[in-house]
């Protein structure tokens, strides 16, 4: 699993106080409730970016894109056609350069696309302000929660605070989500394979052990997985 991108609390020590804390506060527990009732870590990502709209001041459009290390970039959740286009922008041709920082770095700001360097392409777009926050990393990926705004220099400190503030609750939701989602199907998977070798022991007059070992035998000799094979097995007893 990619390494969670966890904010340390002592980053936003330095968040003035006043009566909107509470606000934000609250917003903040609502959206992660909102997250972690998401079923699939794409309905997840698809709530993230819907709920950073309403929660960082200044955002206009959101999304979330996958960066491969020395490949393009692919969007795999966002707000509007136009964040769609941009969030795609490096497939098949790099990402731009200020994507580049990611690597190194857990948050990247363009304050103006058409003075910056990298910021051609959502110039094009009447993309003035983008802020970009890292939400999973590893060696050879990163998964980044990017807000865009129309006008230049709309994100600051405060919003790169709530920005963090904001990603660690849809890090903690992804990691979440996918351990149900790969739970849910070992589940599923062990119950597939349970009646392949119910089937098994049926047909050949043999028991559990011997069973299992046959469907492990021809899963390794036709280069088959497991789960696929026992599926195979199931279908065609269903179908006669």
């Amino acid at each position: 699993m990619p390494k969670r991108f966890v904010v340390p609390a002592s980053d936003f020590s330095e968040l003035p106080r006043f009566p909107g804390d509470l606000e934000l506060a609250e917003a903040l527990t609502t959206a992660a409730q909102q997250l972690h009732d998401t079923a699939t870590p794409r309905s997840t990502m698809r709530a993230a970016v819907r709920l950073a709209v309403g929660l960082l001041p200044g955002a206009e459009h959101a999304g979330i894109s996958v960066l491969e290390r020395g490949s393009g970039r692919s969007a795999v959740a966002w707000t509007d056609e136009v964040v769609r286009t941009a969030e795609a922008s490096g497939d098949g041709g790099g990402p731009e350069p200020y994507w580049d920082h990611l690597w190194h770095a857990p948050v990247v700001q363009l304050a103006d696309s058409e003075t910056e360097d990298g910021g051609a392409s959502l110039a094009g777009l009447g993309l003035r302000s983008a802020l970009a926050l890292r939400l999973r990393a590893d060696k050879r990926r990163l998964t980044v929660l990017t807000v865009y705004a129309r006008k230049p220099g709309v994100f600051d400190d405060a919003a790169t605070r709530v920005g963090r503030l904001f990603t660690a609750h849809v890090s903690l939701a992804l990691d979440s989500v996918t351990v149900r989602e790969q739970l849910t199907e070992a589940m599923r998977t062990r119950d597939l394979i349970g009646q392949a070798t119910g089937i098994l022991m049926e047909r050949l007059n043999i028991d559990a052990a011997e069973a299992f070992d046959s469907l492990v035998r021809a899963s390794q000799r036709e280069n088959v997985k497991l789960r696929d094979l026992a599926r195979r097995i199931v279908d065609a007893n269903n179908a006669t």
